[in-house]
């Protein structure tokens, strides 16, 4: 046995040198190759390489004629366009990329990009959402699924994983990123990344280049509103915010998106210390950087370029390498550089970037390689493909409290009533940013619990959640004064067994350019709960949300409610699943719920402040004086249908010398009558440190599935890298002292061992 072992090791090293060998192999003939195509480009075709047009007409159709789209379409045939978005489906990317490969002197192949956000066609859950599962498979796969089927309609990259730290509600695109934790949203950075692009050999045309973003810093942006500036310091910025995209780079991502924000009074398309010195130079990051929309032109208005010449002098020497439909670098580096006063070596190191990246999607060996009408009407809404997003969407669902056994439901001879606008909705549970998708596609709660017949099911609307059914591109209207329905509900539920309420936000109450200043249930929805728990308070709210809310009311007073995010195309089968117990919910959430948005920004790893602390660790007078400091349910929290407990929590050695590593363990058991899992969260606190640290900060968690009665021993390794930390100049250091580890089920509830480094 030993002896296989050793030979499978053996085997593993030559097989892992030799691929190492045959990829420094093909990275050294790709650079060879674009030498000798950069020595052929003009400095038109070489600036032309780093703009991106949105699409702009039925490129199957005719030309256009006249305007900024038939411009558009002589600078394709020019050579002046490295990149298209938006332009989707095998014959309209195909129609564009032979004009530019067929029409343009060099034949330089587009590369196409596109918002695969959480999903193409079929739809996953919203990415907070699926952070909530601490699933790092289950998310790796959802990537790998809307990869798949964006390669499949001609499109090779996504502008996409978001990887923005963030802890505050009020911000639309929460429900883009992983929540507040860098850790975890390392972590699932890390998944996303491996899903759209695979080994990254790109050897399958169903992956893609990801991009991350935004960078850096838009997660912290002033009071939760859009395209605001960012007031951080370094320590947060080293420590919170760049983290995951640091993993991410280290996993091989292939380009970086800049934010819209400010840092420092610096716009992010500008600033050549996050970009050049940081991303590039220190991190080693071989692939390019992409402005966010326009965000190069729009640092005039921010007041820090006074025209677009300065504004894309400011952009190309900070290391933003493609300018995407912001009409900058075309009208305007051609000209500087021949005017010398733009170095062409900035240049000519985005155009290098941008070329490498489409050498290693294959595009020049054959530029239509991801252009297969047959392909396209397999992969897409493929049952395989509805099969993984449900998986992720039940997966994603968190309990938050369930009392009276109301959950799960028994499968015969109960009365259920369903409640709610959105438990009838098949487009809201799509969620935000799905731009591919078609509308009134998703699976509603009502479809779903329709799948179980052993229940009488009778469903009543209510007062209607909006008045009108919202867009992408419209304000969402909430109703808030016809309580037309209230009545008929009111009477139903006197007979009912069992009530589920659909409450929330609509889907587009969230995302880009959706901040909210209220994040409690809007329109008529809590006083339609209040109402119906006067009459039966046999009630399970489910909540269809895109950011926590504040529902304190629901919280103290509903037996059972489930946080059933907006979950994609497969909605309604993953809650009907978990409602009636087919599948244990084992989610945690992956951000803070307030009582009420004054607390925020509210978040687990905080720091004690200067002042004394109680007997029972408040912090004196650091408290709000109309109500109480906790969060309503804390990071990490979710509950499940069994209990688990945590017992012999362990250390090897509680000494230890730098360089040193220890064990920590615990045992968990199944404590309850249905088989589950538990994510087992470790964390640590540095108690003294050159700089103040947090409270505490996860630095390891573990999802173990356990049948009834049955324990496992959960071991985490700890190492300089979780009891190190980001000084203030960026240096990653490990400094002997205290340190206190805590595990358990979620941030609050916590069993500590203390230890010492040497």
């Amino acid at each position: 046995m030993r002896i296989t072992k050793i030979l499978i090791t053996t085997l593993m090293s030559i097989i892992t040198v030799s691929n190492a060998n045959a990829q420094q192999k093909l990275n050294s003939e790709i650079e060879k190759k674009i030498d000798v195509l950069m020595a052929k480009m003009t400095i038109e075709e070489k600036v032309g390489q780093m703009n991106q047009y949105n699409g702009f007409w039925d490129v199957t159709g005719p030309a256009p004629v006249g305007g900024t789209a038939e411009q558009k379409y002589e600078n394709i045939k020019k050579g002046l366009v490295g990149s298209m978005l938006t332009v989707r489906g095998v014959k309209e990317v195909k129609a564009v990329q032979k004009i530019a490969v067929e029409q343009t002197r060099l034949g330089i192949p587009l590369i196409i990009g596109f918002d695969v956000i959480h999903g193409y066609k079929t739809l996953s859950p919203i990415p907070l959402a699926e952070a909530a599962s601490w699933d790092l498979a289950a998310i790796e796969k959802s990537a790998e699924v809307a990869a798949s089927e964006a390669a499949a309609s001609g499109i090779n990259w996504t502008f996409g994983p978001m990887m923005d730290i963030s802890r505050d509600a009020r911000w639309g695109r929460v429900m883009e990123g992983a929540g507040e934790d860098p850790y975890l949203g390392s972590k699932i950075a890390v998944a996303r990344v491996k899903g759209f692009q695979g080994d990254n050999s790109f050897k399958s045309p169903l992956r893609i280049a990801a991009s991350a973003k935004h960078f850096a810093g838009y997660g912290f942006v002033v009071a939760g509103l859009e395209y605001n500036a960012s007031e951080i310091g370094s320590n947060t910025l080293y420590n919170q915010v760049l983290p995951p995209f640091k993993a991410a780079v280290d996993t091989g991502l292939r380009t970086v998106m800049t934010s819209f924000n400010t840092i420092n009074g610096i716009p992010a398309s500008a600033d050549k210390y996050l970009l050049k010195e940081t991303l590039k130079n220190k991190w080693g990051f071989s692939g390019f950087v992409i402005s966010d929309w326009a965000s190069i032109r729009e640092m005039i208005p921010w007041g820090y370029s006074k025209d677009e010449k300065s504004a894309a002098i400011s952009a190309v020497e900070a290391g933003t390498d493609m300018d995407m439909e912001g009409g900058i670098y075309v009208p305007h580096l051609i000209e500087l550089m021949k005017q010398g006063k733009v170095d062409q070596k900035y240049v000519d190191d985005a155009v290098r970037r941008i070329l490498r990246v489409k050498y290693e999607l294959g595009l020049f060996d054959n530029p239509y390689r991801f252009l297969d009408e047959k392909r396209e009407k397999e992969v897409i809404g493929s049952k395989a493909n509805h099969e993984a997003v449900l998986d992720m969407a039940k997966k994603s669902i968190v309990l938050l409290k369930n009392e009276k056994q109301l959950l799960p439901l028994k499968k015969s001879g109960q009365k259920i009533l369903l409640l709610g606008t959105l438990a009838s909705s098949k487009n809201s549970p799509l969620g935000s940013w799905r731009i591919a998708s078609d509308n009134n596609t998703a699976v509603s709660v009502l479809e779903g619990l329709k799948n179980y017949t052993g229940n009488t099911l009778n469903f009543v609307e209510g007062p209607k959640l909006t008045t009108e059914e919202p867009t992408f591109l419209t304000e969402v209207k909430y109703n808030t004064t016809d309580k037309s329905g209230l009545e008929e509900a009111k009477q139903a539920a006197k007979s009912a067994d069992v009530i589920i309420m659909v409450l929330g936000e609509h889907s587009f109450s969230t995302g880009e350019a959706r901040s909210r200043t209220d994040i409690n249930l809007p329109g008529l929805q809590e006083e339609f709960l209040k109402e119906i728990y006067k009459i039966n308070p046999n009630i399970v709210l489910v909540l269809n949300n895109g950011r926590p809310l504040s529902i304190n009311w629901a919280s103290e007073n509903i037996p059972a409610i489930v946080e059933a995010w907006h979950l994609g195309t497969e909605s309604g089968n993953a809650v009907a699943q978990v409602l009636y117990g087919d599948y244990n919910p084992s989610g945690k959430l992956p951000m803070t719920f307030p009582r009420n948005v004054g607390q925020i920004p509210i978040y687990y790893n905080n720091y004690s402040t200067g002042r004394y602390t109680d007997k029972d660790n408040n912090v004196f007078w650091s408290h709000y004086s109309d109500a109480e400091k906790t969060p309503l349910y804390p990071f990490g929290f979710g509950l499940s249908y069994t209990t688990f407990d945590y017992s012999d929590f362990k250390i090897n050695k509680k000494s230890f010398a730098k360089g040193e590593n220890i064990q920590v363990s615990v045992t968990l058991k199944n404590t309850g009558k249905y088989e589950g899992k538990e994510v087992v969260q470790l964390y640590i606190q540095d108690e003294f440190a050159s700089v103040a640290r947090p409270v505490k900060e996860l630095k390891a968690f573990e999802l173990v599935n356990l049948k009834p009665d049955e324990s496992k021993t959960v071991s985490f390794p700890i190492t300089e890298k979780e009891l190190g930390f980001y000084n203030n100049q960026g240096d990653f250091v490990v400094e002997p002292g205290s340190f206190k580890i805590m595990v358990g089920g979620n941030s609050q509830d916590l069993k500590i061992i203390e230890a010492e480094l040497l």
